[in-house]
């Protein structure tokens, strides 16, 4: 049998052996064996001369068995590699959450070889996009929940681009056309891409086509509408009752909507900020299958280095995502800008910063 012994072990199995056959008192055997008598009497109740194992019995993980949960899930769902789900874990779970922790943690969930499981992972249901340069955005508006400290309910405002997964996003009070229209203004100022085309559904806050039961044309005459004819942009509308032309969008909302499910918000600017925090990680650390497990700041920096015309400004990362919320007031409307903190706007090229979303 093969017995592996402690470093600092005083005594050997022969010895161990002797110890537990014996009937002497223990003084005599520990000065016999050059021991002292506690060892002797450890060895005298046990069964085995064999070490214990050293491995506590209940190891030091910060995480706890929900967190741990989420974790595998998570790992499951976007086949993300140990940096980036740690990344993730010390974000959203438990920012104590160790790297070495968090490989146990997986392996003993059976999901710590990230090859096996891209290998099993399933195909996607989904048909595929037609493939575009960068420049073509999906828009969205979703329900966000009503907090406690609020007296309504405010809405979501999701662009994402079809080429790069890209994803910029801003929360506001009321699902209309003037806030449509301010969110394509910050939306153009902050990407980093020429926006030539964008895609939206039959909402009243994007266009007229739609008037009660009636059928219509455009007009071209909506704020909306009106925005993107002085961009440049091509606006195009998904065909009435078919969600599915605009389900790029619709699958990120169903991202934000698993992070809505999964924390508890103290508030409604606690929810806005986690939704920035995440889209922050979601741009620059979460590799996506459809990018070739590339983020999507990633496979935009790569767009610029092969087409760089297709771009206003050059994309690029920020360490972190300490920033602050700044409330104030343009025509007498409330608008929430995310602002950098002074340590990171130093960093930041000026004018630069909205690149991240």
């Amino acid at each position: 049998m093969l017995i592996h012994l402690h470093k600092q072990a005083t005594t050997t199995p022969k010895v161990r052996a002797a110890i537990q056959a014996s009937t002497e008192p223990a003084p005599v055997l520990a000065e016999r064996f050059g021991i002292t008598e506690q060892t002797v009497y450890k060895w005298r109740k046990r069964d085995s001369v064999a070490d214990r194992s050293h491995t506590p019995h209940r190891l030091q993980t910060t995480l706890t068995p929900p967190q741990e949960a989420v974790a595998v899930a998570l790992r499951k769902a976007l086949l993300v590699s140990l940096d980036d789900l740690l990344a993730v874990v010390r974000e959203f779970l438990n920012p104590n959450a160790s790297r070495s922790g968090l490989d146990r943690c997986l392996r003993r969930h059976g999901v710590g070889n990230l090859r096996d499981l891209k290998t099993k992972a399933a195909k996607p249901k989904h048909s595929a996009f037609k493939a575009y340069e960068p420049g073509y955005l999906h828009i969205d508006v979703k329900y966000l929940p009503q907090m406690a400290d609020e007296t309504r309910r405010r809405y979501l405002f999701v662009a994402i681009d079809r080429a790069t997964r890209w994803v910029f996003i801003r929360v506001f009070p009321a699902k209309t056309a003037a806030n449509a229209r301010r969110f394509l203004r910050d939306l153009e100022r902050a990407c980093p891409i020429r926006i030539r085309t964008i895609l939206t559904d039959n909402g009243k806050e994007f266009t007229d086509r739609l008037f009660g039961l009636r059928k219509r044309t455009a007009t071209g005459e909506h704020a909306f509408d009106a925005l993107c004819a002085a961009l440049d942009i091509d606006h195009r509308l998904t065909p009435p009752k078919s969600p599915q032309t605009n389900g790029m969008v619709e699958r990120f909302n169903g991202r934000i909507e698993e992070v809505l499910q999964s924390h508890h918000f103290r508030s409604g600017e606690d929810l806005e900020t986690t939704l920035h925090r995440y889209v922050w990680l979601y741009n620059q650390q979460l590799p996506q299958s459809a990018l070739a497990s590339k983020a999507p700041l990633q496979a935009m920096k790569d767009w610029h280095k092969i087409k760089p015309e297709l771009f206003k400004k050059q994309p690029y990362y920020l360490p972190g995502c300490d920033a602050v919320q700044i409330p104030f007031r343009r025509s007498g409307a409330p608008l929430n800008l995310l602002i950098p903190s002074r340590d990171i706007a130093a960093q930041c090229p000026a004018g630069q910063w909205t690149a991240l979303g």
